[in-house]
């Protein structure tokens, strides 16, 4: 398996991040069809803030995706562009929100870091550095 990375200006960078969404209450209101409208709202968002969406896929009251992303970006700004863009036009084709509420999606978010090496091996790596005498 090889490695890509994000080679810019001043860095070269390999962020990866899971990341879960909820719907509002935790209803089960996604169908295939409102999961691939999201998952192109999803896309869309990414081409234009300059990330990629690597992975994505869904439930019926959740999506996972797995974004790799430039250090300029935040993930709270990541997914506030996410979540909001999706939620309108989810709207906009006219699916259901939960309760009929203006929400699609919970305020809350799940993001994990992923790639690279077991932090065990990072620790055990960076304590036999050489120390200068």
């Amino acid at each position: 398996m090889s490695t890509t990375f994000r080679r810019e200006r001043h860095s070269v960078t390999e962020l990866k991040i899971h990341l879960v969404c909820v719907t509002k209450y935790r209803r089960s209101v996604f169908t295939g069809e409102s999961i691939d409208l999201i998952e192109k709202s999803f896309r869309e968002v990414a081409e234009k803030m300059n990330f990629q969406v690597l992975e994505f896929n869904g439930e019926a009251d959740h999506i996972h995706v797995l974004i790799e992303y430039p250090p300029k970006l935040s993930i709270s700004s990541i997914v506030n562009a996410l979540k909001g863009v999706s939620s309108r036009r989810y709207g906009q084709a006219g699916y259901p929100k939960p309760y009929g509420k203006d929400a699609l999606w919970s305020p809350s978010y799940f993001a994990s870091s992923v790639g690279g090496a077991p932090i065990e091996i990072l620790k055990q790596y960076i304590k036999e550095q050489l120390k200068p005498s």
